[in-house]
């Protein structure tokens, strides 16, 4: 019972951290990156659909996107989309394809990408705090109701502790580098 709490909370941990990396891939840097709009949401006839699922996206060099619709008739919905995003950036419809420049960032536009890294950061980091609590009751719930004993639920706790220790740190680790892509110039 207590082993399953454990992969559970395990599981939970990488999600939260698969996560933050995702949502990293989209902030902004001063180089192409698809991910960079590969989720944006576009209305597609009704339908709200990632960007991703509508056209191939591809870095032309490190400062343009070329957006590619499998659907001609999308690339005005797709500018759009661009333009109502908060990326910042003007689209160019050039015919069948969109291509995105990616202007270089001024310091305090990194300035602002890093703290939005940072809260990101921080927000990943308590949902990891709150999967161990989640795990940490139900071990203390467990001792207390008596099906399992003191040392157990102590060990229990020690190995959850290392658990969210290591998510912790894979999450810091992602920051910092994404913190230093940023402000790359």
């Amino acid at each position: 019972m207590v082993e399953e709490s454990l992969e559970d909370a395990r599981n939970r941990m990488g999600g939260a951290v698969t996560s933050f990396r995702r949502e990293l891939s989209g902030v902004r840097t001063s180089r192409a990156n698809p991910a960079l709009v590969e989720n944006l949401d576009v209305d597609y006839f009704g339908t709200r659909m990632q960007l991703s699922q509508l056209a191939q996206i591809s870095a032309g060099d490190t400062r343009l996107l070329v957006i590619q619709p499998w659907d001609q008739t999308a690339v005005n919905l797709i500018a759009k989309a661009i333009q109502q995003s908060d990326l910042g950036m003007t689209p160019n419809v050039d015919g069948d394809r969109i291509r995105l420049n990616i202007p270089p960032m001024t310091e305090e536009r990194r300035r602002d990408m890093v703290k939005l890294v940072r809260t990101r950061c921080e927000d990943a980091k308590v949902a990891i705090r709150n999967v161990r609590k989640d795990v940490r009751e139900f071990i203390r719930a467990m001792e207390k109701d008596g099906d399992i004993g003191q040392d157990d639920s102590k060990r229990a706790q020690e190995q959850l502790q290392k658990v969210t220790d290591q998510a912790v740190a894979e999450i810091d680790e992602s920051s910092s580098a994404k913190e230093a892509e940023v402000m790359q110039v």
